[in-house]
């Protein structure tokens, strides 16, 4: 079995189309949350998710656009987008998001957007907040994003130590703890302005990073016809 592991979308319908190209025939989608918020197309982007069948998990953005939950915390260009995203979208849009859980529990994956002791909020950004986590996983591996950036986190003995990403190169799943993190389809922030995500393959099993090229003038286009602040468009051909 194969599943395209995606996270933060943010309205990118261009990223998320060239994704879905390059995973070609897949027998699942899942997105770690952070489907909206941030680029100009929402609905497009959960029409499409939703005509794949992808299951899904809600992030801060998710939640922001629906009922404004923890919009104070973001910063003034984030906060712009969000609230245009919430007049924007279509009633079908935020039904699909105020019906996605915080948490997804899909053996042998924990699916989260933050981690898995916050599942919304919580940015796992070094091996010891992955370690302080750890504990409250119920299942062998946990799937976040909310960062940005793809990374994994592994036990190992008693220390946890970071992998960093090897596009095309599989983590071979074992007996020892991980915490994997896909990176951004829209809003890649790790200096690489592709499209990141992850496949997973139960044969290995195993977790493979790709790198996905996709039209960024496209999408820097439709986010200034919509108005939506410039360092956000301008953020998407640097990946940071």
């Amino acid at each position: 079995m194969l599943v395209a592991v995606l996270s933060d979308i943010h309205a990118n319908l261009a990223a998320l189309r060239a994704v879905l190209d390059d995973a070609g025939t897949v027998d699942g989608v899942r997105v770690l949350g952070d489907t909206v918020g941030y680029g100009p197309e929402p609905d497009g982007v959960v029409e499409l998710l939703v005509d794949r069948g992808a299951l899904a998990v809600r992030g801060n953005h998710d939640v922001a656009a629906i009922d404004g939950e923890g919009i104070d915390w973001f910063n003034p260009n984030a906060r712009t987008a969000i609230e245009w995203t919430r007049r924007r979208i279509v009633p079908a849009t935020r039904d699909w998001l105020a019906g996605l859980p915080a948490r997804f529990i899909e053996a042998p994956f924990t699916l989260v957007h933050g981690s898995p002791r916050d599942p919304i909020w919580e940015y796992v950004t070094d091996p010891e907040v992955a370690a302080e986590n750890l504990p409250f996983l119920a299942t062998p591996y946990c799937l976040f994003g909310h960062t940005h950036v793809p990374i994994a986190y592994r036990r190992e003995g008693r220390l946890t130590r970071a992998i960093g990403p090897a596009p095309g190169a599989p983590i071979d799943l074992d007996d020892r703890p991980l915490l994997a993190n896909p990176g951004s389809v829209g809003q890649p922030r790790d200096g690489d302005p592709a499209a990141s995500w992850l496949l997973f393959d139960s044969d290995g099993p195993s977790l493979t990073w790709r790198r996905t090229p996709y039209d960024i003038g496209a999408t820097q286009a439709a986010m200034r016809a919509a108005g939506l602040p410039a360092p956000l468009i301008a953020r998407l051909e640097r990946g940071r």
